[in-house]
């Protein structure tokens, strides 16, 4: 079941206009994933632009590691990757080499020994006029429908986001190469050490969608029982309808890009305005790629009285909040 029609329309009318060899030796991107950012899917990592042992991305923040060579556009959970989400070629141009025999399967930070070289998993390589280069990785094995030498235009389906190489979530890593180099599309040109310099090669009309997100809520919800990380990630999580016979109410919420100093809290109030369960989290320590918080209760004796259940998950730093999501359940 994949929505996508919507998104390959889109990324051929963003190329109206566009001419790949038009421009001296820039270039104009489309999405390179049927998705929205922000609702469908949402960007984890940028390119690391640091070119010591550090790390920090174009906006000079933390949504990057030592070393990463492009942008990850994750999907909320296993079970939006198993309902197909295809990649697409961001901008036309022929394929010169792919990859599809890569088994899925998430691979752990401390076990990447087993993809040595074969990293990006399956994969695509497009090449463009003027030297440049998109590359597509993690795809799902067997899904791939281009082959080398073929020519796809922008918008056009190369395959669907896997688990495939080196890879702990769904994702698909893109990467953009001009005369061999790693290009930040977020920041083409950017000045050593500036902070939001440079071009973005993304089409305009991509430019709010990709909007920066210091931190972002990758999942929310209710459950009627405790919340683990793997029930997030399979997407079972607040997939229960609760009533008021559950054993529990719970809320929870996974967050991508917190950092060191950050304080949360998490609140469920009855019906009456009453606090029901807290959870308020010891300050970050570390940046954190992904965290989890959850908070709830048990059914009382009586039953759970009637009405909207609130639950409101804030972070605050510096005495300021940064972020907020305000849930309801009704029952």
């Amino acid at each position: 079941m994949r929505r996508v029609t919507s998104y390959r329309a889109f990324a051929i009318a963003a190329a109206l206009g566009f001419s790949s060899n038009a421009i001296a030796d820039s270039i104009q991107l489309s999405m390179p994933i049927a998705c929205e950012t922000g609702r469908t899917c949402y960007i984890q990592n940028y390119t690391d632009v640091d070119p010591s042992g550090a790390a920090r991305d174009y906006k000079c923040g933390t949504l990057t590691y030592d070393r990463h060579n492009g942008t990850d556009f994750r999907l909320p959970s296993l079970a939006s990757q198993k309902a197909g989400v295809e990649v697409l070629a961001s901008a036309s141009g022929r394929v010169l080499r792919t990859r599809d025999g890569a088994p899925d399967g998430a691979v752990g930070k401390s076990a990447p020994e087993a993809v040595r070289d074969v990293e990006c998993g399956n994969g695509v390589v497009i090449e463009h006029p003027e030297h440049w280069e998109t590359q597509y990785c993690h795809m799902a094995h067997g899904s791939l429908v281009v082959k080398p030498g073929e020519r796809v235009k922008v918008g056009q389906p190369l395959g669907r986001v896997g688990l495939s190489g080196l890879t702990e979530y769904p994702h698909l890593h893109f990467t953009v190469r001009h005369k061999g180099a790693v290009v930040d599309p977020f920041a083409y040109g950017a000045s050593s050490g500036s902070c939001g310099g440079g071009e973005l090669l993304w089409h305009p009309a991509l430019h709010a969608q990709l909007a920066y997100q210091e931190r972002t809520i990758l999942n929310a919800g209710f459950a009627n029982g405790p919340v683990t990380m793997e029930l997030v990630e399979d997407g079972s999580a607040g997939m229960e309808k609760l009533s008021a016979s559950a054993a529990a109410i719970v809320a929870f919420v996974r967050v991508i890009g917190l950092k060191a100093g950050d304080a949360q809290r998490l609140v469920i109030e009855d019906p009456t305005g009453k606090t029901i369960a807290e959870n308020r989290a010891a300050r970050l320590e570390s940046n954190k790629a992904q965290f989890m918080l959850f908070t709830g209760r048990k059914r009382p004796t009586t039953g759970w009285e009637r009405g909207t259940y609130k639950a409101t998950y804030v972070v605050e730093r510096d005495g300021r909040m940064v972020l907020e999501r305000k849930l309801e359940l009704t029952l």
